[in-house]
């Protein structure tokens, strides 16, 4: 119980140190640039603390579930003193602007790398994407009746096929295609070999060529789940492979394989965020009852659960995933063109530069700041609908979480 009284305190400090950088990146770029920063607080509600360095007050507040940075004049409407009026934000060039708004978006996903690549170069990072790139080739494969027997082969018996070695698989080869079939994981490589017998076509590619081989498919037996759950012998396919469950790096392997891992984690993140809306009904179902989808959204209060039942089992690198995930989740989600979102900001601020371009081609002055005030109900209508979001998925979290598979 202490671990995970552990984990959730830590994974908790883990999104206050998300928080505080977010903002950080806004305040740095924006003092880079000359614009004068009020204030820099990390959290919310009553004061905590706080002291000044030169024109800038930072400060802690006692609800630690967001924070701010006060940038003089980051709109036209913000009402600044005069002697801070020629260092208002709305001031500054387009792309400086931009810059600074989008620092804190920056901040998460500079944060998330650095986590994979703490895990790249010590325990490794997930194959999530089931890459079915080959570990190990088997000395043979023979049958395995038990779990046991599975888990921990006998020595091979004399004359035993070696179906992957005698083909000429070798370790690092990523098989592409089980008879013509494309198998983009390890599970389609399982699942098409599983009903095979006899001479396939396997084809792989090694050191970035493709290498065409024929692989003698060797059915032997296992143990699997019928459909009333009951354990029963089968006999399926099988070649002698094993697929990586992560791929561990050196020093400087794990830049590499870091970022191409963010860049798969960024794509995934768009489409889990596009899919949203859509797995929201699922949420409303778990709370009244239904069984939890363990791909339905989460909260802060969910994801901390789990990143503490995560550390009481000892898996560690799925508490630093899920920091990762989060981070890169509201990187992106922050970027959206909805105010009051930095996204949202960003998009009023390229709408006046590209309205003030064509207003230029067509002979006329350029326009005002946009009016924020015309924007206000908008930006209720996704105050209100990001508030309603939260407070499900808290309630789910709270009345029916999801937990790690026993």
């Amino acid at each position: 119980m202490l671990a995970y009284i552990f984990g959730v305190a830590l994974f908790a400090l883990g999104i206050c140190v998300s928080v505080a950088l977010h903002e950080a990146g806004h305040m740095l770029t924006a003092k880079a640039f000359g614009m004068k920063v009020r204030r820099y607080f990390v959290g919310f509600g009553p004061k905590v603390f706080s002291f000044r360095r030169g024109e800038t007050e930072y400060g802690l507040k006692w609800i630690p579930l967001g924070g701010f940075c006060d940038i003089a004049g980051m709109t036209a409407m913000d009402e600044v003193t005069p002697d801070e009026a020629p260092r208002a934000m709305w001031r500054y060039k387009t792309w400086k602007r931009t810059v600074v708004l989008a620092a804190g978006s920056f901040t998460h996903f500079v944060l998330g790398f650095v986590v994979l690549y703490l895990m790249a170069v010590t325990m490794g990072l997930p194959n999530i994407m089931g890459t079915p790139q080959i570990s190990s080739v088997s000395q043979c494969v023979q049958d395995a009746t038990t779990r046991e027997e599975y888990v921990n082969p006998r020595q091979c018996a004399p004359g035993a096929p070696a179906p992957a070695k005698e083909g000429g698989i070798q370790p690092g080869d990523v098989i592409v295609s089980v008879s013509g079939t494309p198998t983009p994981t390890f599970e389609d490589v399982v699942n098409e070999i599983q009903p095979l017998s006899g001479p396939t076509r396997i084809t792989v590619e090694r050191d970035g060529e493709t290498v065409p081989l024929t692989v003698d498919v060797t059915q032997v037996k296992r143990p699997v789940l019928n459909a009333q759950g009951e354990r029963e012998i089968v006999e399926v396919g099988s070649i002698g492979v094993t697929f990586p469950r992560e791929f561990h790096y050196d020093l400087v392997a794990g830049l590499g394989g870091a970022a191409t891992f963010t860049g798969d984690m960024l794509v995934q993140t768009w489409q889990r965020l596009l899919e949203f809306p859509e797995r929201i009904p699922a949420v409303v179902e778990a709370i009244f009852g239904a069984e939890r989808d363990p791909n339905t959204p989460v909260s802060v209060v969910g994801a901390s659960r789990i990143g503490g039942e995560a550390v009481e089992r000892g898996i560690w690198w799925l508490f630093l995933f899920l920091l990762a995930s989060l981070n890169f989740f509201v990187g992106i989600f922050n970027l959206l063109p909805l105010l009051p979102l930095d996204g949202g900001h960003i998009a009023v601020t390229w709408y006046e530069r590209v309205r003030d371009f064509v207003r230029k081609l067509r002979g006329k002055a350029a326009g005002g700041p946009v009016d924020y005030t015309k924007l206000s109900a908008v930006t209720m209508v996704v105050i209100l609908i990001g508030g309603a979001v939260v407070l499900l998925t808290v309630t789910a979290d709270i009345v029916n979480p999801i937990r790690l598979p026993s």
